[in-house]
């Protein structure tokens, strides 16, 4: 892989960008805080905006790393404010495999922007970071966040039972992946 760090990508809608500190509020108030957008995550909802603003400037600071790659999801014609996040929070470098992990405010669900974040993010992750297999996997008890996986192209692997841990316990984990071969030949 060819490490290039988080670079603003643009999409007909979005605007997936760095965070900054200012965009901790925004996040809790648009999906952190929010039991719902978090039943099927690994982490908890966050219970203060505190909590939130720590995690923001975490992230922040890593953004030095070439190999770090974590966007804010903005709607352009909505203003700076972000509705979501798109991360590779999984990487192997012998393999060239990235894994996606993401989430969107619920006022946002149902509009096609999370197929839209993860399709620009897995051509960004061919195209600049030389990945040669971007991954991703849910709770087959959230079907919704597996049909974005297959509207870009992502094919099923399997599920392995009880592998994984969220909000709602030990659960299935479901995954999906595109290797390169596959989105050079248009899988997307």
């Amino acid at each position: 892989m060819t490490p290039c760090g988080t670079k603003n990508i643009e999409t007909e809608r979005l605007l997936l960008r760095r965070y900054v500190p200012e965009d901790a509020a925004a996040m809790f108030r648009n999906w952190a805080s929010d039991p719902e957008v978090t039943k099927y995550l690994t982490w908890p909802p966050h219970e203060t905006a505190a909590v939130t603003e720590q995690v923001v400037n975490g992230w922040t600071a890593r953004y030095g790393d070439a190999s770090y790659y974590h966007w804010a999801i903005v709607r352009k014609a909505a203003g700076p404010e972000p509705v979501g996040d798109i991360a590779a929070v999984s990487k192997s470098e012998g393999t060239g495999r990235l894994e996606i992990g993401y989430c969107l405010s619920r006022a946002c669900w149902g509009q096609g922007i999370m197929p839209e974040a993860l399709a620009a993010v897995i051509s960004f992750l061919f195209r600049e970071a030389g990945a040669d297999c971007v991954a991703a996997r849910h709770d087959p008890k959230n079907p919704k966040s597996g049909r974005v996986m297959q509207k870009c192209g992502m094919r099923f692997e399997g599920t392995l039972r009880a592998a994984d841990r969220n909000n709602t316990g030990v659960c299935d984990a479901s995954y999906y992946s595109i290797l390169r071969a596959e989105w050079e030949a248009g899988a997307r």
